[in-house]
């Protein structure tokens, strides 16, 4: 399921990040890498903060739907 759908407070972990080109690239830059556990801090105007390895990463709806979680 992406991370897209969750609510705030919702947590898992990272099955996969799905694309082959630079924003997934990014995303691993940033941590989202398989077997990472993410929690949902909140949510705004499609808009998502996640807490990923004790940081927290604001991210559009684009960006989030690429984050699949188990």
């Amino acid at each position: 399921m992406p991370i897209s759908l969750f609510n705030k407070g919702d947590s898992g972990t990272i099955a996969k990040i799905l694309g082959k080109d630079a924003a997934r690239t990014h995303l691993e830059s940033l941590g989202f890498t398989a077997g990472a556990r993410v929690t949902v801090i909140s949510r705004l105007s499609g808009s998502m903060i996640i807490e990923i390895k004790g940081c927290r990463v604001a991210l559009d709806e684009v960006m989030a739907r690429r984050i699949i979680v188990g």
